[in-house]
């Protein structure tokens, strides 16, 4: 059994007993989610409790056993202005049950020891958006557009900005509501949910000089071919300039 310090929102792994604590690492006014990856070398699944505040009752989170570290992750989604403080731990009674996790949002994790934590270029050209990615930009006041392509089902991936998260899923046969989880229910209405039954995904984006973050929330095996691109479209607005 261990118990870790987690106000950085470092990569950790958890297994039966375990137990990690960011207390008073979250910020104000920041949509967060821990990312959780089944890592066990079986088919264990494992169920986590996760506690944000003392008046509030803990949330149970099930992160689905996976054929070879396959599959989506679990979010959990807490925002820095219900709480600063969120708690997860794993029971003793799940033999075989391993986690990897991190918390995610514009500004964390603060160590992103593991991670690959790069900027993303708005150049248009696909770059590779592999398991424990992330992906960040301060895009200045125009319009751009975003990619996401992968050819595995079900391939998933969150973009945040301060207050808000979006979805970002290709090959998407269903909505994986059951992977998420939130603190309170009002979080419900900052996470939206873009979709493509296809192996491309495009959306727009609308800079303002604040901080966008990607993170990849798919397993390791089913983001060998994953990519993402982001184009500026300030030349093409600028040919319809008065």
């Amino acid at each position: 059994m261990a118990s870790y310090q987690w106000n950085d929102g470092h990569i950790l792994t958890l297994s039966q007993g375990d137990t990690a604590s960011c207390a008073g690492g979250l910020n104000k006014d920041l949509l967060h989610a821990l990312f959780f990856y089944n890592s066990a070398q079986n088919e264990t699944g494992a169920t986590l409790t996760v506690v944000w505040k003392t008046s509030e009752a803990p949330v149970t989170v099930r992160v689905p056993g996976t054929n070879a570290k396959q599959g989506l992750a679990s979010l959990f989604f807490v925002s820095g202005d219900d709480t600063n403080s969120v708690s997860v731990g794993m029971s003793n009674n799940q033999p075989g049950a391993q986690v990897q996790c991190f918390i995610g949002s514009v500004k964390m994790p603060t160590n992103t020891t593991g991670l690959n934590n790069t900027l993303l270029e708005a150049d248009g050209k696909l770059h590779p958006l592999k398991t424990f990615t992330r992906y960040h930009t301060a895009p200045q006041p125009s319009w751009y557009q975003g990619q996401l392509q992968s050819n595995v089902n079900q391939f998933m991936s969150v973009q945040f900005t301060s207050k808000k998260a979006t979805v970002n899923l290709v090959n998407s046969q269903v909505e994986p509501t059951s992977a998420f989880y939130y603190a309170t229910s009002r979080l419900k209405d900052l996470v939206q949910i873009n979709r493509a039954e296809s192996q491309t995904l495009q959306w727009n984006l609308q800079g303002n000089g604040e901080q966008v973050v990607w993170i990849n929330a798919t397993s390791l095996q089913n983001s060998q071919t994953a990519s993402i691109a982001l184009q500026s479209l300030a030349s093409l607005y600028k040919l319809v300039q008065d």
